[in-house]
């Protein structure tokens, strides 16, 4: 065997390997899906059900296209399949990256791997037992008197969804921040001074991510910049055991 094709064999390894944990992952998801299938129409239920319940006697939600009754449920399940199939994806990435990580790299990566999926499922969370309600009730509180709200099936799936996303997301600033100051890009006395522009961003964000209101865009911007002090607070108190660290490490 040729020095070209020695070095050739791991890469076809890892990616056969990669190949076959991307094929597990995307079973997984499959199966969770004709599971919840059955469901599919309880499951948009329970979505829907914040707005639902703050609308007008008589009010309902419509669908304006033909498809819409199958497609909103159909798509709603296939990403609820895929959120709760998300530790197992995570794990295959976990099992596939792990061999070439040092000891400590590993033991530092998987409190970070699981503190992200908690994260990200509690800002799903918050956004629907806290900030819908909140958004909903000025939403349908807002509008003209003799405005009829009937809210299409399709455009609500869109709008939580992205709701879910954002909040996700912003939910995982803590262990973002986190990994900044652990690798050394940055320090917690340098983020500390930028506070006035973090809170400017995080109101950007939420501009960007969140309907065009005040109300969703600080639901969204308050719990980002409260998660970035989280985020400075762990950064802290690594610091102080790296510090302490090296005092023992110094004294004879």
């Amino acid at each position: 065997m040729s020095q070209q094709e020695q070095k050739q064999a791991p890469l076809i390894e890892h990616l056969v390997e990669l190949r076959s944990r991307l094929m597990r992952a995307v079973v997984v998801i499959l199966v969770i899906f004709l599971g919840l299938y059955a469901f599919a129409n309880d499951i948009y239920t329970f979505v829907a059900d914040p707005l639902m319940a703050l609308l007008p006697e008589g009010s309902q939600m419509i669908a304006t296209e033909v498809a819409s009754p199958f497609l909103a449920p159909f798509k709603l399940t296939l990403m609820v399949a895929f959120l709760i199939a998300v530790p197992f994806v995570l794990h295959q990435a976990w099992a596939f990256i792990a061999p070439g990580l040092y000891d400590n790299e590993k033991h530092l990566a998987l409190p970070l791997l699981v503190s992200s999926i908690a994260l990200f499922y509690a800002g799903i969370a918050f956004a629907y037992y806290v900030v819908f309600p909140l958004l909903f009730q000025f939403f349908t509180q807002a509008g003209p008197a003799k405005v009829a709200v009937m809210t299409d099936i399709q455009q609500y799936l869109n709008f939580v969804l992205k709701l879910f996303f954002a909040f996700g997301v912003a939910f995982e600033i803590p262990v973002a921040t986190f990994l900044l100051i652990l690798s050394g890009a940055t320090t917690v006395e340098s983020l500390s001074r930028k506070r006035p522009y973090v809170i400017l961003g995080c109101f950007v964000i939420g501009m960007l991510l969140t309907p065009p209101d005040i109300v969703s865009q600080s639901l969204l911007a308050v719990p980002m910049y409260l998660l970035y002090e989280v985020g400075l607070l762990f950064g802290r108190l690594v610091k102080r055991k790296r510090d302490a660290e090296s005092e023992e490490e110094e004294e004879p």
